[in-house]
């Protein structure tokens, strides 16, 4: 052993480069140096005040007596390394008494010039606060990576890049993976298609700062396939740098409530449909009795649209009399809210159109419940009980329904498109429209006669139906053209696979009298909202898209694409040419005339507008007329067509052929304040005798006009002018109401008169029509007459006025006059 002198720093400490005295006395860190036989040699300063010792006092003691038993055996092997001239290292509990402390020591051997070691250096740290607070930092990781993969809901951590980092159990769960097979996806992976976009734009947000969290409803894949509904709550884990670690992702596994939404959904939806459907009136009420809404029959009975009458008192728009003294009848509703009971109308009770004519009517109204059993409404469901009711509602039926194949026909398409839009719009999906043409329809037709043409129609039809399973709806749009509105759709696919089932159950259609021929088909399609965001583009996106498949070959089906859209253009150029239309003198009028229903004399004709530009003759006003409302041309083309009218009528009228001219007034023009104007200034300018001008207006103009329209007929009516109803029976028109109205005459739709010798129902229909028009001394004037059947049937059921093309066509007003001038004769 080496003798000791106490106060003495070991020569090679003392010659060391780079460790001056000053430094190693104060240095933060237990710093010594031991002999071969673990003596100290050298002790700095920072014994004194981290072990309470002297250093001087440290000089000569073997380090165990210093550190203890305990201590030495723990730093032991690391002591021993260093003495075998390696470098070592130790770090763990060292203890100061009985106080526990953690440290990090580094032994490093000190070499004599020979080589041999002579010494170790000792630096010792006390790390005892950074390990507790790594202990607390693992704890609390350990805290939430327990809560984090224990929570009862879905837990993922995803990288910027969209990795997935980690995943707890109950998300494993919910898409079917286990956790290593999950870790390998990614957000793309996992994600509906159609919901990666606004989920990856919310992350982009995140990450540049605008936002701190966001939640979405979304789409996973399960493994199995099928859709997952998820609620997602996103938030951004930054380093202290700003720099982004790793989103936080919650998920909430939400398709049992995205089930019942559907449920509930479907019920609102065969709730909102059977309302429109049935043939009674429904008003629904709030808790306090004022109107929630109104279907179609309440708002013609009542003569309030639902929209108007939404938030006002059931007393303002239902308004109940008594029929025999005519005293005010309280409102069975009130009752029945306030009795919790189903509360009947009682004795006979008449019902105040907002005009002031009353109908007889019967009700029944109810309270309305939620779940627990509280009244949070009320509901009113009545019915016209007057003679009219009945035939009221067979003309809507018929109206609405094409009489051949029972299908609803091209007036119920708008309504049944705008609510497969509203649907699809609601559950973000999709809704498509398929356009059906038959190709060659026309020649068999021909070929078998239009008797045997009728029964391939309703067998075409029927085919049709056997491929269509779900919520489809079959409407027939014209002879041989038929749409189907899919208000749910999922993919192009599904559509494209839907369109082949249809046509190969369409060619499966036999034509009796022509073996081996079959129908063809094409079909057009247009998707919401891919190709359109409403139900008139939508309509018109298939229209172009058949089109196109039949310039490439019938017999097929094609989808729309924006090149197609040849028909927004030829629309444009329509508009174009409407503008120039009148200075460039492209306007005329023809002529059709109307014929006494027993002498054959023509005692009247209807002006018909015509148009001629760049050699086409648009011989049907339907091919641009809807063009010049929607731009609002008509107002000046109707005046130009009223004021022509009346300046031939004055012709004929000083020629001695005086005959009354019909014309027909637009709902645009006939709601302008000036109209009442207009029609005064062109009769004193003309010098027409007024009784030679009938107007013709559309049952909606004047039974939704309210009573601004009644003053303006009446004044009408008093300036002379006659007053007709155009294609009366294709609305909702009481035939008791129309007394209430200065109509002199009603035209009877040529819907109703094609049928009226081949169906019975609408042969009975038209007979009442027209006789309860003469009891009300209405003259009833039949258009569309074709055939001498039909001309015979109106004759003999009371009609005044025949109109059609076995009559005379719509004709330039000279020939008109040469017939004039003829004795009557059959046509």
């Amino acid at each position: 052993m080496r003798p000791h002198k106490p106060a003495e720093v070991s020569p090679s400490l003392q010659n060391r480069p780079g460790w001056p005295e000053q430094v190693l006395r104060d240095a933060p860190v237990l710093l010594a140096y031991l002999d071969l036989d673990e003596r100290f040699r050298f002790a700095n300063e920072t014994h004194r005040s981290w072990l309470g010792i002297d250093p001087e006092q440290l000089l000569g003691r073997r380090l165990v007596e210093v550190i203890g038993h305990r201590n030495h055996q723990r730093a032991g092997p690391a002591l021993t390394t260093a003495y075998a001239g390696q470098l070592a290292s130790y770090e763990g509990e060292l203890y100061n008494g009985s106080e526990r402390r953690y440290a990090h020591g580094n032994f490093q051997p000190d070499f004599d010039d020979d080589g041999r070691v002579c010494g170790i250096f000792t630096a010792l740290v006390d790390i005892t606060e950074r390990r507790n607070l790594e202990l607390q930092l693992h704890e609390s990781e350990q805290r939430f990576f327990s809560a984090f993969q224990h929570a009862a809901i879905g837990m993922a951590l995803t990288s910027p890049d969209g990795r997935l980092l980690r995943v707890n159990t109950a998300v494993c769960q919910m898409l079917g993976y286990a956790e290593q097979e999950l870790l390998r996806k990614d957000i793309v992976q996992l994600s509906h298609p159609e919901d990666i976009a606004e989920d990856e734009a919310m992350m982009a947000q995140l990450l540049a700062g605008t936002r701190d969290s966001y939640q979405l409803e979304k789409r996973n894949f399960h493994k199995d396939g099928h859709v997952v509904h998820i609620q997602l709550s996103v938030s951004l884990v930054r380093e202290a740098t700003g720099a982004p670690l790793y989103f936080v992702s919650q998920v909430q596994d939400i398709s049992q409530r995205k089930a019942f939404e559907e449920a509930l959904h479907r019920e609102r939806e065969l709730a909102e449909v059977t309302l429109r459907s049935i043939g009674d009136a429904v008003i629904t009420t709030d808790p306090h009795i004022c109107i929630t809404s109104l279907n179609p029959i309440a708002e013609a009975m009542t003569g309030w649209s639902s929209a108007e009458a939404r938030g006002r008192p059931i007393e303002e728009i239902f308004q109940l009399f008594d029929a025999e003294d005519g005293r005010s009848v309280a409102n069975p509703l009130r009752a029945a809210i306030e009795q919790n009971a189903i509360v009947d109308l009682a004795g006979k009770t008449m019902l105040r159109h907002r005009h002031g004519f009353d109908t007889p009517v019967e009700d029944s109204s109810a309270p309305i419940h939620d779940h627990a059993g509280n009244v949070i409404g009320g509901v009113l469901v009545f019915h016209d009980v007057s003679e009219n009711r009945s035939l009221a509602l067979k003309m809507i039926h018929l109206t609405q329904h094409d009489t051949l194949t029972g299908l609803p026909n091209r007036s119920q398409l708008p309504g049944h498109v705008e609510r497969a839009i509203a649907t699809a719009s609601r559950r973000q999906q999709r809704a498509a429209l398929l356009y059906i043409d038959l190709d060659n329809f026309k020649r068999i037709n021909e070929l078998i006669g239009p008797a045997a043409g009728d029964q391939v129609l309703r067998s075409f039809v029927s085919q049709l139906q056997r491929g269509l399973s779900g919520d489809e709806l079959l409407i027939r749009y014209g002879g041989d053209e038929f749409v189907v509105v899919l208000p749910h759709v999922d993919s192009a696919g599904e559509v494209a696979r839907l369109c082949q089932t249809l046509i190969n159950h369409g060619e499966q259609t036999r034509v009796a009298g022509l073996p081996g021929e079959s129908l063809h088909l094409s079909i057009g399609v247009s998707i919401f909202p891919d190709d359109a965001s409403n139900a008139d583009e939508l309509l018109q996106h298939a229209e172009t898209a058949i089109l196109a498949a039949k310039v490439q070959g019938q017999h097929g089906y094609r989808f729309f694409t924006p090149s197609m859209d040849e028909r927004a253009r030829a629309h444009r150029r329509l508009e174009t040419g409407l503008r120039q239309a009148l200075s460039r003198n492209e306007l005329k009028l023809h002529y059709q005339p109307k014929v006494d229903a027993h002498s054959k004399r023509i005692v009247g004709a209807e002006a018909l507008l015509r148009w001629q530009v760049n050699e086409r003759d648009y011989s049907r006003p339907d091919e641009f007329i809807p063009v010049a409302e929607d731009t609002g041309l008509i107002l000046p083309i109707g005046t130009w067509v009223l004021r022509q009218a009346c300046r031939q009528a004055r012709m004929w009228q000083q020629a001695g052929q005086p005959i009354p001219i019909s014309v027909n007034v637009s709902p645009l023009q006939f709601q302008h304040a000036e109209f009442y104007s207009w029609l005064d200034d062109v009769l004193e300018e003309s010098g027409l005798d007024a009784s030679l001008l009938e107007l013709e207006l559309t049952e909606r103009m004047v039974m939704s006009g309210g009573e601004a329209t009644t003053r303006l007929l009446q004044r009408i009516r008093q300036r002379g002018v006659r007053l007709s109803l155009d294609d009366f029976g294709t609305g909702y028109c009481s035939l008791s109401y129309l007394k209430h109205f200065p109509i002199d005459a009603l035209k009877i739709d040529r819907m109703f008169v094609r049928d009226i010798t081949t169906d019975h129902d609408t042969a009975t229909i038209t007979s009442a029509i027209i006789a309860m028009a003469r009891s009300l001394n209405k003259d009833v004037i039949a258009e569309g007459v074709e055939t001498h059947e039909q001309g015979s049937f109106l004759r003999h059921a009371g009609c005044s006025q025949l109109q059609g093309y076995l009559y005379g066509v719509p004709m330039p007003a000279a020939e008109l006059q040469k017939l004039l001038a003829r004795p009557a004769q059959e046509p």
